[in-house]
């Protein structure tokens, strides 16, 4: 089938643009903390993605963390991503095709793809219709029974990485992170800001909109656990050793209910709905 007319959407806003252009993005995941956070994004996709080479269609896939890997493991990847850096950045992966995209209106036609992932654009959308939007773009375009993960930020996550940094104890960044935790969206602005504008989901929210974009959720799972709020973190992702015995612990709650909400970041996996 031939791809849609793009819909009317409102633009991406100009200061999540501004904040993925200062190209911070593309380390974040290489290094550091941020190890724990990519490291258990692969584990859970390798084990619930299709055999390659699989077509995976990277939505919103920034400077191509994920796809770089996806590639050498021999998938057929397409990044699509809003930010032109991004995309630029991208492009120069082996394996991986890139080009500019909204995940509420994808440049793909209805079935082409295995699989769809949509590991960042569900927490820049803040309101639910362009969020399901987006959940409904990536199940038209997945083939029937096809694979759609998206990765979500959980509410208390901002809460508790100030707790862990120890920059909760201030009244004014306390009145910020409660009213995250009140209504989902960050209120994160001026030259101090650390994320841009988003919306943090509870854990059950998810597979509801999932359920009104057609999709049927087949599981959640927590990407960090708890581990991300230890102190030593980085000391012991640097040790291969430990880390292999700390990314086993995490894997072994990851789909704890009673935990999922305790995690930085969420993955929910579906299958695409058939068609008549």
């Amino acid at each position: 089938m031939t791809e849609p007319l793009a819909a009317a959407h409102p633009p991406v806003p100009e200061e999540i643009l501004a904040y993925y252009a200062r190209g911070q993005e593309d380390a974040r995941l290489r290094s550091g903390a941020g190890r724990l956070e990519f490291w258990r994004t692969q584990d859970v996709l390798r084990r619930l993605l299709p055999p390659a080479p699989a077509r995976v269609l990277d939505v919103g896939g920034g400077s191509g963390v994920h796809a770089a890997w996806l590639a050498a493991d021999g998938y057929r990847v397409e990044l699509l991503d809003p930010v032109p850096l991004h995309v630029a950045q991208a492009a120069e992966l082996p394996g991986v095709t890139a080009r500019h995209g909204d995940a509420r209106s994808l440049p793909a036609a209805d079935g082409s793809a295995d699989a769809v992932l949509l590991l960042g654009p569900l927490y820049h959308l803040t309101e639910r219709a362009d969020r399901v939007a987006a959940l409904a773009e990536a199940a038209r375009v997945a083939r029937p029974g096809g694979l759609v993960v998206a990765a979500t930020i959980n509410r208390w996550a901002g809460l508790h990485d100030l707790l862990n940094q120890g920059r909760y104890f201030d009244a004014a960044t306390q009145a910020r992170v409660h009213a995250t935790v009140d209504d989902g969206r960050t209120r994160s602005i001026g030259p101090e800001a650390t994320f841009t504008t988003a919306y943090f989901h509870r854990p059950d929210e998810v597979p509801a909109e999932f359920a009104e974009a057609g999709l049927v959720t087949t599981g959640q799972y927590g990407v960090e656990g708890a581990a991300w709020l230890m102190g030593d973190v980085v000391e012991w992702l640097d040790d291969p050793a430990r880390r292999a015995m700390a990314l086993d612990a995490v894997r072994r709650t990851e789909s704890e209910p009673s935990l999922l909400g305790v995690s930085s970041h969420l993955l929910t996996a579906a299958t695409a709905p058939s068609r008549p």
